[in-house]
C-alpha cells in the first residue's frame, strides 16, 4: 500500500481503539489473481457474489483501499459494544472520513459497508495504465493525518474540569501521604514526649526513644501519665496528644 494509505489505515485503528472500538483491517492490497478468484465467486464458483470488479478493476489491486471488521461484533452495524450511544460501525466511518477515506457505504450501487478507499483522484483505468499518485498528493494525506490528531486530543469543558479535580485530589493525597510518612518515623523525640520517654527508658520499658513514630510517642506518653513508669513529675504540654 502507498505510504499515505498505509499510515492512514494505521491511524484509523489507533483512533478507533482510543474511542473504545477495536477494529481489524481484513484486506488491503489484493493481487490480480485474488481479485479474479473473488469475481468468480457466485458466477463460475460456488458462493454469493462479493464483488463486481474483475482483476485490475478494484482499487484494492493498487493498494489504495482497505476493508475492516469490528473485533467485538463482526459486521453488526448496529452494535454499540462501548455503550456510548453511537453504533460502533459509524464511529469507525466518522474517523475514516476525517482521515480522507471514501466510504463504500455511501455508494449508490453495490454498496460496500466494510470498505474504505483513498484513490488520489485516479480511476482504476489510470492505475492500470501505470499512473500513480504524486508525492505531493501523498504528502497532503500525511499532513491531514497530523492536522486531525489535535481534534482527538482536545478535551471538552467537562473533561477539563474533571481532570483538574483529579489533579487536586492527587495533590491532596500526596500531601497526606507525605504527612503520614513523616509521622511513621520522626527525626527526634517530640518535646511533649521527652519526659515520658525518659521515664519509660529508666523503667526498662524501652531500650531507646530514637526514630519512633508519632503513635509510638503518643502511646508512651499516655502510659507515662497513667503512672505505668512510676510517679509523674510534671504533666507536659498536651501538644499532639
Amino acid at each position: 500500500m502507498y505510504d499515505g494509505v498505509r499510515q492512514a489505515a494505521e491511524e484509523l485503528v489507533k483512533r478507533c481503539y482510543k474511542r473504545g472500538v477495536n477494529i481489524r483491517i481484513t484486506q488491503g492490497l489484493r493481487t490480480i489473481a485474488e481479485q479474479e478468484a473473488l469475481y468468480a465467486q457466485g458466477r463460475t464458483k460456488p458462493g454469493s457474489k462479493v464483488t463486481n470488479a474483475r482483476g485490475g478493476y478494484s482499487f484494492h489491486n493498487f493498494g489504495v483501499a482497505i476493508d475492516f471488521v469490528l473485533m467485538a461484533s463482526g459486521y453488526d452495524m448496529k452494535a454499540d459494544a462501548d455503550k456510548d450511544g453511537q453504533a460502533d460501525w459509524y464511529e469507525v466511518v466518522e474517523e475514516a472520513k476525517k482521515l480522507g477515506f471514501v466510504w463504500g457505504g455511501d455508494w449508490k450501487s453495490f454498496v460496500d459497508f466494510p470498505h474504505f478507499e483513498m484513490t488520489f483522484g485516479l480511476t482504476t483505468a489510470q492505475y492500470r495504465a501505470g499512473k500513480r499518485p504524486t508525492q505531493a498528493q501523498i504528502n497532503e494525506v500525511l499532513a491531514r493525518i497530523e492536522a486531525t490528531k489535535g481534534e482527538d486530543g482536545e478535551m471538552t469543558i467537562e473533561e477539563k474540569a474533571a481532570f483538574k479535580a483529579l489533579q487536586e485530589t492527587v495533590a491532596a493525597q500526596a500531601k497526606r501521604i507525605e504527612t503520614l510518612e513523616g509521622r511513621a518515623k520522626m527525626a527526634k523525640v517530640p518535646a511533649w514526649a521527652e519526659s515520658a520517654c525518659v521515664a519509660a527508658k529508666k523503667a526498662g520499658a524501652i531500650d531507646t526513644a530514637n526514630d519512633g513514630s508519632y503513635d509510638f510517642y503518643r502511646l508512651i506518653t499516655v502510659m507515662y501519665r497513667r503512672g505505668f513508669f512510676g510517679a509523674v513529675d510534671a504533666v507536659p504540654v498536651k501538644e499532639g496528644v
